[in-house]
């Protein structure tokens, strides 16, 4: 069994959480291992004046941590999950889906305002996509405003009076203790969240069996089941573009049921639909399901919405 081992993380708090969780973790079941981190800047760390819309997000915010797992510079990364692309580099693999947080998005405003609340041309900031298409659906004359950096960072700029509210995922705003300023948690009927949300993948190389086998301690059954299902889905669908897609999967007792949305940028044209397997024993029927989802979206329309957003990326 190895000795050490050199966890690969970005340096922003949200992401120093998670990898400090990780190196707890880990040694709890692991006390006589020396565990320590590497941080890492990433593209997605340097390339602030963008949206992620117009610079691609594929990536941006693991490859760079990437190259030091290939080069054996470290020995895992920890990475949002949501972050991290649907095809992994050739020799790397998730070796453990964390056990995930609550998935759902949220709304931070001034006074405490809900979503549905807030005044008439309201702006709103966000650098997504899927939650940009779902927020002028139900609201189209919001206006919405790009908003980039740390979660600090974030709060810091809204805190200034740029915007009337931000939109923010449950998960690192609780992890980071900010829940007290939470507006209001949207549910999943309102805004479905990014695939991947609220769990960490934890990123091994293939031949590393020792590593691999280290973490596994760390690999939640359920959530892993969830977001091979999303993951699948949303490699289905993507073809490397940066668009509106949300999904949410839940998992009890063999049976999968997971929930899609494909919408265009601007709102106006959105397909929701979902699916329930039961009997499930492997991660791969839950990746079949979610191909399967896939395609009955593409059937209902959502291939002349990829269509028209891809050809602007």
């Amino acid at each position: 069994m190895k000795k050490q081992l050199i966890i690969g993380t970005r340096s922003s708090p949200l992401a120093l959480w998670q990898a400090e969780y990780t190196k707890a973790e880990l040694s709890k079941h692991f006390p006589d291992l020396d565990i320590s981190l590497k941080l890492v800047k990433t593209t997605g760390d340097v390339l602030l004046d963008s949206p992620l819309s117009k610079i691609g997000d594929m990536g941006l915010f693991t490859k760079d941590i990437e190259k030091f797992l290939i080069a054996n510079e470290i020995d895992l990364a920890v990475h949002s999950l949501k972050d991290v692309p649907t095809a992994t580099p050739e020799g790397l693999i998730i070796s453990a889906f964390t056990e995930r947080e609550d998935t759902r998005d949220v709304i931070i405003s001034k006074n405490g305002v809900k979503m549905l609340d807030l005044p008439k041309n309201a702006k709103v900031a966000t650098s997504s996509l899927r939650r940009m298409s779902q927020l002028k659906s139900l609201r189209p004359d919001f206006d919405i405003k790009d908003i980039r950096g740390n979660l600090n960072t974030r709060f810091q700029k809204f805190d200034e009076g740029e915007f009337d509210a931000m939109m923010l995922a449950y998960a690192g705003v609780f992890r980071l203790n900010f829940s007290d300023r939470i507006s209001e948690i949207l549910p999943h009927d309102i805004m479905l969240p990014a695939v991947g949300q609220g769990a960490l993948g934890i990123e091994t190389r293939v031949d590393d069996e020792q590593t691999r086998e280290i973490v596994k301690v760390m690999n939640h059954s359920n959530t892993e089941y969830c977001c091979k299902a999303e993951r699948s889905l949303l490699r289905h669908l993507q073809g490397g573009c940066q668009i509106p897609i949300g999904a949410y999967a839940s998992f009890k007792n063999g049976t999968l049921h997971l929930l899609a949305f494909v919408g265009s940028v601007d709102g106006t044209k959105g397909i929701r639909n979902e699916i329930t397997k039961t009997g499930l024993t492997s991660p791969a029927q839950a990746e079949a399901a979610g191909i399967e989802l896939a395609e009955e979206l593409l059937k209902q329309g959502a291939e002349e919405i990829l269509s028209e957003i891809r050809k602007t990326c």
